[in-house]
């Protein structure tokens, strides 16, 4: 066999995995196989099998990088999450608020999010959903299908106020 693993066309990059003979080249989307150096096509030799686990971590991670998300997940999954960052040692699940179906070629991911006041939520919706699909697309070469963005709540600006510390007793709203 010859020569490095190539990603898009004159990239001459090796993958550094040791994997030689294949060449890939990303086209409008799909990835696109050529053969190998026998004639045969690099599936034929095994098969590539990416847990639901792999999904929802990169698309957990992808939702959580566009401006204007405050967090993942409804009430009580936020809860959990925020009782998990208070114990050291332990990190912020990615997974926390996406929920994924994977099939041999195709993916669905459906996330749940707070947002930050003051975006527009119907365009926060669409980068999430094309940070989701460019992230998933790109990492696993499956198809992503849909992606379902559930906005369960606007954080707002005072709300991080309410889980500070406060100075005095809160007064009475009647006598």
């Amino acid at each position: 066999m010859s020569g490095p693993l190539n990603y898009g066309p004159d990239s001459g990059t090796d993958s550094g995995s040791g994997e030689r003979g294949v060449a890939a080249e990303k086209v409008t989307g799909i990835v696109a196989k050529q053969l190998l150096d026998d004639g045969t096509a690099p599936e034929s030799r095994g098969r590539t099998v990416i847990e639901d686990v792999v999904v929802t971590k990169i698309a957990g991670l992808a939702a959580r990088e566009v401006s204007g998300v405050h967090s993942l997940g409804g009430g009580g999954a936020r809860f959990v999450g925020a009782v998990r960052e208070r114990i050291p040692g332990a990190g912020v699940d990615v997974a926390q608020g996406v929920a994924v179906e994977v099939g041999q070629f195709q993916a669905a991911v459906d996330v749940s999010i707070v947002a930050e006041f003051g975006v527009a939520i119907h365009e926060l919706a669409d980068a999430i959903r094309e940070n989701i699909i460019v992230s998933v697309e790109r990492m696993t070469g499956l198809e992503v299908t849909e992606v379902n963005v559930t906005v369960h709540d606007v954080h707002l600006p005072q709300d991080d106020d309410e889980d500070g510390d406060h100075d005095g007793a809160t007064p009475a709203r009647v006598r």
